[in-house]
């Protein structure tokens, strides 16, 4: 059977649109799409959107952007041509060093910036054929506060939803709801101005999700944020994107990426250099290092003992074993239980996938 739904949405001077869903069957439609009708007071547009979760949640293809420049300095290329595809509900991250073009992409996307070359698609929809309804899948969180510092928490949200035809009314509940998953209820009456810095980034993604999208973009969204706070957000995200909705960001928290993204893209002056999962990315690593703490301080004999492994004493209690590709542990720590060494913790030294961001980045 062939199922057409067909939505009505509301356009009103200076919002953008949202769906008010009014399903009526038609015929000619294919099961898992619906169609969208636009009535604003001076055009109509129809657009058929896709249900299917085989259509990516973001699609880039042949992306190019050149800032302009002057007479004395040439302009910047800030994208080369990149192409990437976001299936829905990935948590998909961004790395790159400052300049290389990360910020630029997600201002494309999100439709703040213009671009020189390519296209871009969100759920299906052209940001260039139909902007307006583009944007309403997406929800940005930018790198910079961006909002009225002498507004109330709660009208700073209220009014976001305006942008996408909700009313207040409306509004309320859900934004109860996000600032409640974020700390900030209790906040809501306060000047925007006498919020911590922790909780101006958090206000930003509150002010993002009042609409619910289904994308999320998130630009170095843990900037300036204490350890307890970051950890707390990446709960809220986990919870977020195991609700179903994509969230992408750009971090230059190589932990960030590695405790939040399944798949992660690597750009470097304007050019993805290598796009995948992080399990993949951190396979191509051709050595490991590991920390082991012991309960008692090493003697001189034990590292006798210990000669001709990969091991290393690092201090009083700690060793370092070096493993090559897909080298086990194994024999390693064996060894050291064996000549009467309690382990008592084992550790990566730092962020692996960091390795494999400074040895792409590098070689460019």
């Amino acid at each position: 059977m062939n199922v057409r739904l067909m939505f009505s949405i509301r356009v009103e001077p200076l919002f953008t649109t949202r769906p008010y869903i009014h399903p009526l069957i038609h015929k000619s439609a294919p099961i898992g799409a619906f169609f969208v009708s636009y009535n604003a007071p001076r055009y109509t547009a129809n657009i058929m959107v896709s249900e299917s979760s085989s259509v990516p949640a973001l699609e880039i293809i042949g992306l190019k952007k050149t800032y302009a420049g002057t007479k004395k300095k040439p302009g910047t290329e800030a994208l080369k041509g990149v192409s990437l595809t976001v299936p829905q509900g990935e948590f998909f991250a961004f790395l790159g060093p400052n300049g290389a073009g990360k910020t630029s992409l997600i201002s494309i996307v999100s439709g703040l910036a213009t671009k020189n070359e390519g296209q871009v698609q969100i759920h299906g929809i052209s940001i260039d054929e139909h902007p307006d309804h583009a944007k309403a899948f997406i929800g940005l969180v930018p790198q910079e506060l961006n909002f009225n510092i002498f507004e109330k928490v709660i009208d700073i949200v209220l009014d976001q939803a305006g942008y996408y035809g909700i009313t207040r009314a409306e509004a309320l509940p859900h934004a109860e709801q996000v600032l409640k998953d974020l700390s900030l209820w209790e906040k809501r009456n306060d000047m925007a101005q006498h919020l911590s810095g922790g909780m101006k980034r958090r206000l930003l993604i509150a002010r993002a999700l009042v609409h619910k999208p289904r994308v999320l973009l998130l630009d170095e969204p843990t900037a300036g944020v204490d350890v307890e706070l970051r950890r707390g957000m990446w709960d809220f995200l986990r919870e977020l994107n195991a609700a179903g909705t994509t969230i992408i960001l750009t971090t230059h928290y190589l932990e960030e990426a590695e405790q939040l993204c399944r798949r992660v893209a690597i750009i470097n002056q304007g050019e993805i250099v290598k796009e995948g999962s992080v399990k993949g990315l951190l396979s191509s690593l051709n050595t490991a290092t590991l920390l082991v703490d012991t309960k008692d301080p090493l003697k001189l004999a034990d590292m006798e003992l210990l000669r001709g492994y990969p091991i290393t004493k690092m201090d009083d209690t700690t060793l370092e074993v070096k493993l090559e590709h897909k080298q086990s542990a194994n024999d390693a720590f064996r060894k050291i239980s064996s000549i009467g060494i309690e382990i008592m913790n084992v550790r990566n030294t730092g962020s692996r996938l960091e390795e494999v961001f400074v040895n792409l980045t590098e070689k460019k």
